[in-house]
């Protein structure tokens, strides 16, 4: 019961959250000192087709009926149709989203994997050689340019070695897998087909390096400093003065602690990367939300951009919401209401 109640906090502040974001990015858009018909229409268009247009899509009426009209379709899953596809903003959400998510997830795994057992080693090694190389590529990932480590990365792989293909998410000669979760690898396994497997995984390899790098220079400075701290603690003696072995005391003890503010960093990068992948999707041609947000506002298309805007801010309060349930069940003082 009380991790119900726990639960009911958490998802009452994210709709808390979602009502002032719609209030916000509805009267940010409504600033903008651009008039959307007429760049949808192009400079030629003649005073009628502007007014038939406004009134096709609600421009012209009163700012507050505009909200109520916006939060009533958000309500019902309609998030209004796109000035610039003439479709449905919520399909080009379904049809976009997949492959950033998959970016995203991608990037995050190459964090897990390297930046936490990285952040260990380096804390278990203080002021010793490995030590020293985490905290060089630490640095590096804090410091490289996104777009100067995709050109680099694209022009080594691709380019120089012809390792991997340049862009796109698989071959043009490759039927994509029957869709199932919208995401390629995940659809070819199901599917059992090895050669849209295979053509998938060459083309996530490069985009998700790039983009996963700077989440692995920052999941290993956090796991580093914590877990310092941890190792520092009278627990950690105690437990090394009843001659536990050191892996069991740095893996079981240490770590458990450490991952608190870790898990708050996993959280935060993957809202993040989900809605800060437009570089790397434009880099390696990867048809994701970020290129599709990036066309939105160029064209200003304001129903699309204040689609995108709602999913980006939804991923912060769901992934906050995420790390809150793991705090519940790595603290204890949290699930005795302490």
């Amino acid at each position: 019961m009380r991790f119900v109640t726990y639960l009911a906090r958490r998802v009452v502040g994210i709709a808390a959250v979602m009502v002032g974001v719609s209030i916000i990015t509805f009267a940010i858009s409504h600033v903008v000192p651009a008039d959307p018909a007429v760049a949808a229409l192009g400079d030629h268009a003649t005073p009628a087709q502007i007014v038939e247009f406004r009134h096709q899509y609600g421009l012209d009426r009163p700012l507050v009926d505009q909200y109520v009209l916006y939060v009533e379709g958000i309500l019902h899953g309609d998030l209004g149709t796109s000035i610039r596809t003439r479709r449905a903003v919520a399909d080009d959400l379904r049809d976009f989203f997949p492959a950033t998510l998959e970016l995203s997830l991608s990037a995050l795994l190459i964090a897990l994997l390297l930046g936490l057992p990285a952040g260990v080693w380096s804390a278990v090694r203080r002021g010793g050689i490995p030590d020293q190389v985490v905290r060089v590529v630490i640095l590096a990932g804090g410091s490289l340019p996104i777009f100067w480590l995709g050109l680099i990365v694209i022009g080594v792989g691709y380019f120089q070695l012809g390792w991997f293909p340049g862009g796109g998410r698989i071959d043009a000669f490759v039927a994509p897998p029957p869709t199932r979760t919208g995401l390629y690898v995940v659809d070819s396994i199901l599917a059992g087909d090895l050669d849209a497997l295979s053509s998938s995984l060459r083309h996530l390899i490069l985009p998700a390096v790039t983009l996963g790098y700077f989440s692995t220079a920052l999941v290993a400075r956090m796991t580093r400093a914590s877990m310092l701290e941890s190792l520092g603690q009278d627990y950690i003696r105690t437990a090394r003065a009843k001659g536990l072995r050191e892996r069991v005391v740095v893996w079981r003890h240490a770590l458990r602690n450490a991952l608190i503010p870790t898990v708050t960093i996993l959280g935060l990068t993957f809202a993040s990367l989900l809605s800060g992948a437009v570089l790397t999707e434009t880099i390696f041609s990867w048809p994701g939300l970020g290129r599709y947000a990036t066309a939105s506002a160029v064209s200003l298309d304001f129903p699309a951009v204040m689609g995108v805007t709602l999913l980006a801010a939804v991923a912060y309060p769901l992934a906050n919401l995420v790390v809150d349930i793991a705090y519940f069940w790595l603290d204890p003082r949290i699930q005795r209401g302490g």
